[in-house]
């Protein structure tokens, strides 16, 4: 059963929705949000320039001849995802006592991925939680704690997936560079592991033994709540829908190949997973939007380094992928953002807040 907010959740509330309240419009004016996508940009930039093998007159023309029906498929197949997306979280939230529906969590889910395309440091991910409070009165802490453990989620299945198509698209040998990838990987989920073991026996134990406010501790009580919120009839459930986003985002990458049509590129399901996976997981640093530079440079440095494509055919790979990925979730976000009643939720409710406090 979801705990009722308390005052000091109800505290961080007000300072969360005072941050998630400003408008988009002001966030992309923001000069720190200019300059996270302007740098990015620049440094992919240069690396084209200053890199031989890059031949980017021949981009237009690669890309304009791509395959619609694939690059329709490619779009299809990755908004699957988010109906997906919103039923695995619905399913964590209704553990902690809250009866969310698919289709609202799915709504909130879009819009959040809007704010982390344009903004950085994953506020995206404070936005949901914020809406999800805004909207339904569910706790902040709560509301965290679901997020978190569907990362958690998400970090172990990206790893996982990652290491079985790897070793499956290298069966013949594993270079360094993947040894190296899959020694960070390993590392990864045994981190993940260890901090949810310690969270779950030791956690508790460890804030009572510090010298710290009980306001802290009712707020990490119910953040535990909402890590923990999957109860093992559901977990079955949420570890096959895991695998399920998870092969939308490959098969978006293997679609987008596909519709470019390169003849000389050969990646299957495995590489596709592969290389899919390291962009998502890539997407999990928090510099700039949506991994914005980052997932670039590494879409093209594994399909380069360890495929052996031409780099010039590797930079429209991720370029189109990117375009389905992120612009088509700032169209989509956008007009779910503009037309979305749970967007005007929190300031419907603080102008109500202040009426009464003038009457």
């Amino acid at each position: 059963m979801t705990t009722p907010p308390t005052p000091a959740d109800d505290a961080v509330t007000d300072a969360r929705a005072e941050a998630g309240a400003v408008p988009l419009g002001r966030r992309l004016r923001d000069p720190r949000t200019l300059i996270s996508f302007v740098i990015p940009i620049l440094v992919v930039a240069l690396l084209v320039v200053a890199l031989p093998g890059f031949h980017v007159e021949q981009l237009p023309a690669l890309i304009a001849a791509a395959n619609p029906w694939w690059l329709l498929a490619a779009i299809a197949i990755y908004y699957l995802g988010f109906p997906l997306r919103g039923y695995r979280w619905a399913l964590l939230v209704r553990g902690t006592g809250f009866p969310l529906s698919t289709r609202d969590s799915t709504e909130i889910i879009l819009i959040s991925w809007l704010v982390n395309c344009v903004v950085p440091a994953k506020l995206g991910d404070v936005y949901r939680a914020y809406l999800l409070r805004v909207n339904y009165l569910v706790s902040l802490s709560t509301s965290f704690g679901t997020i978190v453990i569907e990362r958690v989620f998400d970090l172990i299945a990206i790893v996982l997936m990652g290491l079985v198509a790897g070793y499956w698209s290298f069966r013949s040998g594993l270079s360094p560079e993947v040894q190296a990838i899959f020694l960070v990987g390993i590392a990864v989920v045994v981190l993940l592991v260890a901090a949810l073991l310690i969270v779950r026996n030791f956690g508790r134990r460890i804030l009572d033994a510090l010298p710290i406010p009980k306001r802290i501790v009712s707020m990490y009580d119910l953040f535990e709540e909402g890590i923990f919120s999957v109860d093992r009839r559901s977990l079955p459930v949420v570890i096959v829908v895991t695998v399920a986003i998870w092969m939308t985002e490959a098969l978006r990458l293997l679609f987008v190949v596909e519709a470019l049509g390169f003849s000389d590129i050969h990646l299957g399901i495995s590489g596709a997973i592969f290389v899919a996976l390291i962009a998502s997981l890539l997407t999990a640093v928090p510099l700039t939007p949506a991994g914005l530079g980052l997932v670039e440079v590494g879409i093209v440095g594994v399909l380069t380094t360890v495929y052996g494509v031409d780099r010039t055919e590797a930079l429209a790979i991720a370029l189109v992928d990117r375009t389905i990925s992120v612009l088509s979730v700032i169209v989509v976000g956008g007009i779910a953002y503009v037309f979305s009643s749970k967007t005007k939720a929190g300031r419907y409710r603080a102008g109500l807040g202040s009426e009464q406090a003038g009457g």
